[in-house]
Protein backbone atom coordinates (compact mmCIF):
# COMPACT_ATOMS: atom_id res chain seq x y z
CA UNK A 1 0.00 0.00 0.00
CA UNK A 2 1.36 3.48 -0.93
CA UNK A 3 2.78 5.56 1.82
CA UNK A 4 0.92 8.88 1.61
CA UNK A 5 3.69 11.54 4.13
CA UNK A 6 2.31 15.05 4.53
CA UNK A 7 4.84 16.60 2.17
CA UNK A 8 2.93 14.73 -0.53
CA UNK A 9 -0.42 15.57 0.00
CA UNK A 10 0.98 19.27 -0.15
CA UNK A 11 2.22 18.86 -3.42
CA UNK A 12 -0.56 16.53 -4.84
CA UNK A 13 -2.93 19.36 -4.15
CA UNK A 14 -1.14 22.47 -5.04
CA UNK A 15 -0.97 20.32 -8.19
CA UNK A 16 -4.32 19.38 -8.74
CA UNK A 17 -5.55 22.68 -8.13
CA UNK A 18 -3.99 23.40 -11.58
CA UNK A 19 -2.18 26.23 -10.12
CA UNK A 20 -5.04 27.76 -8.63
CA UNK A 21 -4.54 30.28 -5.81
CA UNK A 22 -6.23 28.55 -2.39
CA UNK A 23 -5.74 30.14 1.22
CA UNK A 24 -3.49 28.40 3.24
CA UNK A 25 -6.41 27.83 5.93
CA UNK A 26 -8.94 26.16 3.40
CA UNK A 27 -5.93 23.92 1.61
CA UNK A 28 -5.28 22.82 5.62
CA UNK A 29 -9.01 21.77 5.38
CA UNK A 30 -8.45 20.18 2.70
CA UNK A 31 -5.47 17.96 3.55
CA UNK A 32 -7.27 17.00 6.73
CA UNK A 33 -10.06 15.39 5.17
CA UNK A 34 -8.19 13.65 2.39
CA UNK A 35 -6.24 11.92 5.72
CA UNK A 36 -8.98 11.15 7.27
CA UNK A 37 -10.55 9.51 4.39
CA UNK A 38 -7.69 7.31 3.87
CA UNK A 39 -7.26 6.51 7.31
CA UNK A 40 -11.21 5.12 7.30
CA UNK A 41 -10.01 3.25 4.35
CA UNK A 42 -7.33 1.60 5.80
CA UNK A 43 -9.47 0.63 9.08
CA UNK A 44 -11.98 -0.77 6.72
CA UNK A 45 -9.41 -2.90 5.13
CA UNK A 46 -8.56 -4.22 8.64
CA UNK A 47 -12.05 -4.93 9.68
CA UNK A 48 -12.69 -7.10 6.76
CA UNK A 49 -9.56 -9.03 7.75
CA UNK A 50 -9.89 -9.70 10.98
CA UNK A 51 -13.70 -10.79 10.23
CA UNK A 52 -13.36 -12.01 7.41
CA UNK A 53 -15.52 -15.62 8.38
CA UNK A 54 -18.63 -12.99 9.86
CA UNK A 55 -20.78 -13.84 7.07
CA UNK A 56 -21.27 -17.60 8.73
CA UNK A 57 -22.75 -15.77 11.97
CA UNK A 58 -26.78 -14.87 12.23
CA UNK A 59 -27.63 -11.79 14.04
CA UNK A 60 -29.69 -12.77 17.05
CA UNK A 61 -32.80 -10.58 18.99
CA UNK A 62 -33.09 -10.86 22.37
CA UNK A 63 -36.21 -9.70 23.77
CA UNK A 64 -38.19 -10.42 27.27
CA UNK A 65 -39.95 -14.09 28.04
CA UNK A 66 -43.36 -12.37 27.54
CA UNK A 67 -45.63 -10.77 30.25
CA UNK A 68 -44.38 -11.72 33.93
CA UNK A 69 -48.18 -11.30 35.37
CA UNK A 70 -51.18 -12.23 33.41
CA UNK A 71 -54.80 -12.05 34.55
CA UNK A 72 -57.87 -14.71 33.93
CA UNK A 73 -61.35 -14.53 33.75
CA UNK A 74 -63.32 -17.76 33.51
CA UNK A 75 -66.21 -16.57 32.50
CA UNK A 76 -67.05 -13.34 30.94
CA UNK A 77 -70.61 -13.29 31.91
CA UNK A 78 -72.16 -14.02 35.43
CA UNK A 79 -76.08 -14.33 36.11
CA UNK A 80 -77.82 -13.55 39.23
CA UNK A 81 -80.96 -12.07 40.79
CA UNK A 82 -81.67 -8.80 43.01
CA UNK A 83 -81.36 -9.93 46.91
CA UNK A 84 -78.78 -12.56 45.61
CA UNK A 85 -75.21 -13.22 46.19
CA UNK A 86 -72.50 -13.63 43.41
CA UNK A 87 -68.97 -14.32 42.81
CA UNK A 88 -67.01 -12.64 39.72
CA UNK A 89 -64.35 -14.89 38.97
CA UNK A 90 -60.76 -13.53 38.80
CA UNK A 91 -57.30 -14.77 39.23
CA UNK A 92 -53.59 -13.77 38.18
CA UNK A 93 -50.58 -15.48 37.60
CA UNK A 94 -46.92 -14.09 38.56
CA UNK A 95 -43.75 -15.41 36.98
CA UNK A 96 -42.23 -18.23 39.49
CA UNK A 97 -38.66 -16.16 39.86
CA UNK A 98 -40.52 -13.27 41.27
CA UNK A 99 -40.04 -12.36 44.72
CA UNK A 100 -42.95 -12.10 47.07
CA UNK A 101 -44.64 -8.90 46.54
CA UNK A 102 -46.79 -7.56 50.32
CA UNK A 103 -47.56 -4.34 48.07
CA UNK A 104 -49.52 -6.52 45.00
CA UNK A 105 -52.66 -4.27 45.00
CA UNK A 106 -56.26 -6.22 43.80
CA UNK A 107 -58.72 -3.36 42.26
CA UNK A 108 -62.04 -3.92 41.13
CA UNK A 109 -64.18 -1.20 39.40
CA UNK A 110 -67.62 -0.92 37.89
CA UNK A 111 -67.22 0.03 34.29
CA UNK A 112 -69.82 2.99 32.82
CA UNK A 113 -72.31 1.80 29.79
CA UNK A 114 -70.47 4.04 27.58
CA UNK A 115 -66.81 2.91 29.23
CA UNK A 116 -65.57 6.34 29.72
CA UNK A 117 -65.66 6.10 33.13
CA UNK A 118 -64.58 3.58 36.60
CA UNK A 119 -66.68 3.52 39.67
CA UNK A 120 -64.39 2.45 42.36
CA UNK A 121 -65.80 -1.23 44.14
CA UNK A 122 -63.25 -2.72 45.53
CA UNK A 123 -58.86 -2.45 46.54
CA UNK A 124 -57.14 -4.87 48.44
CA UNK A 125 -53.44 -4.06 49.37
CA UNK A 126 -52.03 -7.03 51.76
CA UNK A 127 -53.85 -6.59 54.74
CA UNK A 128 -55.40 -3.00 53.85
CA UNK A 129 -59.03 -3.47 52.07
CA UNK A 130 -61.50 -1.05 51.19
CA UNK A 131 -64.89 -0.99 49.51
CA UNK A 132 -66.44 2.09 48.36
CA UNK A 133 -69.78 3.97 47.50
CA UNK A 134 -72.90 1.67 47.44
CA UNK A 135 -70.53 -1.28 47.51
CA UNK A 136 -69.67 -0.72 51.24
CA UNK A 137 -69.95 -3.47 53.37
CA UNK A 138 -71.15 -5.89 50.40
CA UNK A 139 -68.24 -6.69 48.63
CA UNK A 140 -64.98 -9.02 49.73
CA UNK A 141 -62.79 -11.01 47.98
CA UNK A 142 -63.02 -14.67 47.86
CA UNK A 143 -59.30 -15.83 48.72
CA UNK A 144 -59.74 -18.94 47.89
CA UNK A 145 -56.00 -18.84 47.34
CA UNK A 146 -52.90 -17.32 46.90
CA UNK A 147 -53.54 -16.46 43.27
CA UNK A 148 -57.59 -15.60 43.88
CA UNK A 149 -58.73 -12.32 43.30
CA UNK A 150 -62.14 -13.48 42.34
CA UNK A 151 -64.74 -10.78 44.02
CA UNK A 152 -67.91 -11.64 46.13
CA UNK A 153 -70.89 -9.03 45.89
CA UNK A 154 -73.96 -10.14 48.70
CA UNK A 155 -77.50 -8.26 48.61
CA UNK A 156 -77.13 -7.58 44.83
CA UNK A 157 -79.05 -4.77 43.60
CA UNK A 158 -80.77 -3.55 40.45
CA UNK A 159 -78.07 -0.84 39.92
CA UNK A 160 -75.29 -3.58 40.59
CA UNK A 161 -75.97 -4.88 36.85
CA UNK A 162 -73.47 -4.11 34.66
CA UNK A 163 -69.42 -4.72 33.40
CA UNK A 164 -66.71 -4.87 36.03
CA UNK A 165 -63.15 -4.87 35.78
CA UNK A 166 -60.33 -6.91 37.97
CA UNK A 167 -56.99 -5.27 37.95
CA UNK A 168 -53.71 -6.68 39.65
CA UNK A 169 -51.05 -4.36 40.14
CA UNK A 170 -47.31 -6.07 41.07
CA UNK A 171 -44.87 -3.10 40.79
CA UNK A 172 -44.43 -2.09 37.18
CA UNK A 173 -46.59 -5.12 36.06
CA UNK A 174 -50.51 -4.63 35.28
CA UNK A 175 -52.76 -6.71 33.46
CA UNK A 176 -56.54 -6.76 33.66
CA UNK A 177 -59.71 -8.85 32.82
CA UNK A 178 -63.46 -8.05 32.65
CA UNK A 179 -66.25 -9.40 33.99
CA UNK A 180 -70.46 -8.75 33.00
CA UNK A 181 -72.93 -9.10 35.85
CA UNK A 182 -76.25 -9.94 34.20
CA UNK A 183 -79.03 -9.82 36.16
CA UNK A 184 -82.73 -12.30 35.47
CA UNK A 185 -85.56 -10.18 35.15
CA UNK A 186 -87.93 -8.06 33.17
CA UNK A 187 -87.55 -5.37 30.87
CA UNK A 188 -91.09 -3.18 30.19
CA UNK A 189 -92.19 -0.01 28.79
CA UNK A 190 -93.67 2.81 30.70
CA UNK A 191 -95.08 6.28 30.51
CA UNK A 192 -96.74 8.02 33.28
CA UNK A 193 -100.12 9.70 33.68
CA UNK A 194 -99.04 12.79 31.69
CA UNK A 195 -99.21 10.47 28.92
CA UNK A 196 -96.90 9.37 25.94
CA UNK A 197 -93.69 11.14 25.11
CA UNK A 198 -93.50 13.16 28.34
CA UNK A 199 -90.62 12.16 30.35
CA UNK A 200 -86.82 14.08 29.72
CA UNK A 201 -84.22 12.02 30.75
CA UNK A 202 -83.89 12.67 34.42
CA UNK A 203 -87.74 12.34 34.36
CA UNK A 204 -87.11 8.76 33.07
CA UNK A 205 -84.77 7.55 35.72
CA UNK A 206 -87.34 8.97 38.38
CA UNK A 207 -90.09 6.86 37.18
CA UNK A 208 -88.69 3.99 36.69
CA UNK A 209 -87.38 4.36 40.60
CA UNK A 210 -90.78 5.14 41.25
CA UNK A 211 -91.92 1.96 39.63
CA UNK A 212 -89.33 -0.49 41.56
CA UNK A 213 -87.15 -0.55 39.05
CA UNK A 214 -84.39 0.86 36.92
CA UNK A 215 -83.69 2.31 33.05
CA UNK A 216 -83.16 -0.47 31.23
CA UNK A 217 -79.52 -0.73 29.26
CA UNK A 218 -79.24 -1.95 25.71
CA UNK A 219 -78.19 -4.93 26.95
CA UNK A 220 -81.30 -5.41 28.41
CA UNK A 221 -83.38 -4.63 25.56
CA UNK A 222 -81.99 -6.00 23.08
CA UNK A 223 -82.73 -9.68 25.07
CA UNK A 224 -86.18 -8.31 25.67
CA UNK A 225 -86.54 -7.77 21.58
CA UNK A 226 -84.83 -11.64 21.50
CA UNK A 227 -87.67 -12.91 23.86
CA UNK A 228 -90.40 -11.32 21.95
CA UNK A 229 -90.51 -7.58 23.30
CA UNK A 230 -92.33 -5.90 20.75
CA UNK A 231 -93.08 -2.11 21.22
CA UNK A 232 -93.71 0.94 18.73
CA UNK A 233 -92.80 3.99 20.81
CA UNK A 234 -89.46 5.17 21.25
CA UNK A 235 -87.80 5.15 24.83
CA UNK A 236 -84.62 6.11 26.50
CA UNK A 237 -81.97 4.02 27.54
CA UNK A 238 -79.48 4.33 30.62
CA UNK A 239 -76.72 5.49 28.33
CA UNK A 240 -79.12 8.09 27.00
CA UNK A 241 -79.60 6.66 23.85
CA UNK A 242 -83.51 6.72 22.66
CA UNK A 243 -84.63 2.95 20.98
CA UNK A 244 -87.69 0.73 20.32
CA UNK A 245 -87.76 -2.92 19.84
CA UNK A 246 -89.46 -4.13 17.03
CA UNK A 247 -90.40 -8.31 15.95
CA UNK A 248 -93.28 -7.62 13.83
CA UNK A 249 -92.10 -4.59 10.92
CA UNK A 250 -95.26 -2.58 10.09
CA UNK A 251 -95.93 0.94 8.84
CA UNK A 252 -96.47 3.26 11.76
CA UNK A 253 -93.21 1.30 13.19
CA UNK A 254 -90.14 2.19 10.82
CA UNK A 255 -91.79 0.70 7.94
CA UNK A 256 -93.36 -2.97 6.70
CA UNK A 257 -91.13 -3.64 4.46
CA UNK A 258 -87.88 -3.00 7.06
CA UNK A 259 -86.44 -6.14 9.08
CA UNK A 260 -86.54 -6.50 12.61
CA UNK A 261 -84.94 -5.22 14.97
CA UNK A 262 -84.40 -2.42 17.70
CA UNK A 263 -84.75 0.80 16.33
CA UNK A 264 -81.98 3.52 17.44
CA UNK A 265 -82.99 7.28 17.52
CA UNK A 266 -79.15 7.67 18.77
CA UNK A 267 -77.79 10.06 21.60
CA UNK A 268 -80.47 12.54 22.58
CA UNK A 269 -80.61 15.80 24.49
CA UNK A 270 -81.40 14.64 28.10
CA UNK A 271 -82.81 17.89 29.44
CA UNK A 272 -85.11 18.93 26.60
CA UNK A 273 -86.07 15.43 24.69
CA UNK A 274 -88.84 13.37 25.89
CA UNK A 275 -89.73 10.23 24.94
CA UNK A 276 -91.37 7.34 27.16
CA UNK A 277 -89.04 4.95 29.12
CA UNK A 278 -87.59 1.05 28.79
CA UNK A 279 -87.72 0.18 32.71
CA UNK A 280 -85.84 -3.22 34.28
CA UNK A 281 -86.84 -4.55 37.11
CA UNK A 282 -85.60 -8.15 38.78
CA UNK A 283 -86.61 -10.62 41.53
CA UNK A 284 -87.93 -9.36 44.88
CA UNK A 285 -88.24 -10.43 48.42
CA UNK A 286 -91.96 -10.51 49.93
CA UNK A 287 -95.45 -11.26 48.35
CA UNK A 288 -97.18 -9.78 45.58
CA UNK A 289 -101.24 -10.25 45.60
CA UNK A 290 -104.23 -9.71 44.35
CA UNK A 291 -107.20 -8.29 47.51
CA UNK A 292 -110.36 -9.36 46.48
CA UNK A 293 -112.23 -6.72 47.74
CA UNK A 294 -115.89 -6.97 49.42
CA UNK A 295 -117.03 -3.81 46.55
CA UNK A 296 -115.17 -2.26 43.86
CA UNK A 297 -112.82 0.95 45.07
CA UNK A 298 -111.04 4.05 44.43
CA UNK A 299 -108.12 4.40 44.20
CA UNK A 300 -107.33 6.31 47.88
CA UNK A 301 -109.72 2.73 49.24
CA UNK A 302 -107.48 0.87 47.41
CA UNK A 303 -104.15 2.67 48.98
CA UNK A 304 -105.86 2.23 52.81
CA UNK A 305 -106.64 -1.58 51.75
CA UNK A 306 -103.48 -2.58 51.06
CA UNK A 307 -102.35 -0.68 54.12
CA UNK A 308 -104.92 -2.36 56.64
CA UNK A 309 -103.59 -5.59 55.17
CA UNK A 310 -99.92 -4.60 56.44
CA UNK A 311 -98.73 -3.99 52.84
CA UNK A 312 -98.62 -1.45 50.36
CA UNK A 313 -100.07 -1.04 47.02
CA UNK A 314 -98.08 -2.38 44.41
CA UNK A 315 -95.90 -0.98 42.01
CA UNK A 316 -96.36 -1.67 38.67
CA UNK A 317 -92.34 -3.10 37.99
CA UNK A 318 -93.58 -5.34 40.73
CA UNK A 319 -96.30 -6.50 39.13
CA UNK A 320 -94.55 -7.40 35.88
CA UNK A 321 -91.70 -9.46 38.09
CA UNK A 322 -94.62 -11.61 39.48
CA UNK A 323 -95.96 -11.99 35.86
CA UNK A 324 -92.67 -12.60 33.94
CA UNK A 325 -90.31 -14.45 37.03
CA UNK A 326 -92.71 -16.45 38.99
CA UNK A 327 -95.66 -16.62 36.76
CA UNK A 328 -98.45 -14.95 38.22
CA UNK A 329 -101.83 -14.79 36.78
CA UNK A 330 -105.04 -13.06 37.41
CA UNK A 331 -107.78 -11.47 35.10
CA UNK A 332 -108.95 -9.05 37.67
CA UNK A 333 -107.74 -5.27 36.96
CA UNK A 334 -107.07 -3.48 39.89
CA UNK A 335 -105.00 0.07 41.12
CA UNK A 336 -101.14 0.06 41.09
CA UNK A 337 -99.65 2.75 42.77
CA UNK A 338 -99.23 5.30 39.57
CA UNK A 339 -103.23 5.51 39.76
CA UNK A 340 -102.77 2.85 36.16
CA UNK A 341 -105.11 -0.20 36.24
CA UNK A 342 -103.48 -3.29 34.93
CA UNK A 343 -103.31 -7.17 35.41
CA UNK A 344 -101.35 -9.95 34.53
CA UNK A 345 -101.52 -13.01 32.40
CA UNK A 346 -99.54 -15.61 31.99
CA UNK A 347 -101.61 -18.14 30.55
CA UNK A 348 -103.67 -16.45 27.52
CA UNK A 349 -107.01 -17.54 27.19
CA UNK A 350 -110.75 -15.89 26.30
CA UNK A 351 -111.62 -12.53 27.40
CA UNK A 352 -108.11 -12.51 29.31
CA UNK A 353 -105.21 -11.62 26.70
CA UNK A 354 -106.59 -14.33 23.83
CA UNK A 355 -103.61 -14.15 21.87
CA UNK A 356 -100.52 -13.63 24.45
CA UNK A 357 -99.17 -13.83 27.58
CA UNK A 358 -98.85 -9.76 28.57
CA UNK A 359 -99.22 -7.26 31.56
CA UNK A 360 -102.49 -6.00 29.75
CA UNK A 361 -103.14 -1.89 30.00
CA UNK A 362 -106.66 -0.60 31.40
CA UNK A 363 -105.17 3.23 31.44
CA UNK A 364 -105.02 5.89 33.96
CA UNK A 365 -108.50 6.13 35.24
CA UNK A 366 -110.24 8.93 37.52
CA UNK A 367 -108.51 7.98 40.78
CA UNK A 368 -112.39 8.45 41.97
CA UNK A 369 -114.12 5.52 40.22
CA UNK A 370 -115.31 2.53 42.27
CA UNK A 371 -114.24 0.65 38.95
CA UNK A 372 -111.58 -1.48 40.59
CA UNK A 373 -110.24 -4.31 43.07
CA UNK A 374 -105.89 -3.61 44.47
CA UNK A 375 -103.20 -5.18 43.99
CA UNK A 376 -101.06 -5.39 46.88
CA UNK A 377 -97.25 -6.06 47.78
CA UNK A 378 -96.31 -7.06 51.70
CA UNK A 379 -92.29 -6.87 51.73
CA UNK A 380 -90.30 -9.23 53.59
CA UNK A 381 -88.09 -7.82 56.16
Amino acid sequence: MAVWTYSTLVAWSVHSVRCEVIPLVLLRKMITLLLLGFFSLSQADNFDQAYSDLENYRTIYISENGPRLSVVTEQARVMSQRGGNVTLPCSFQRDPSSAPNPKLRIKWTKLTSDFLKEIDVFVAMGFHKKSYGSFHGRVHLQGASENDASLVITEITLEDNGKYKCEVIDGLEDDTGVVSLDLQGVVFPYFPRLGRYSLNFHDADKACQDQDAVVASFDQLYDAWRGGLDWCNAGWLSDGSVQYPITKPREPCGGKNTVPGVRNYGMRDKKNNRYDVFCFTSNYKGQFYYMTPSSKMTYEEAVLACQKDGAQIAKVGQMYAAWKLLGYDRCDAGWLADGSVRYPISRPRRRCSPTEAAVRFSGFPDKKHKLYGVYCFKRQN
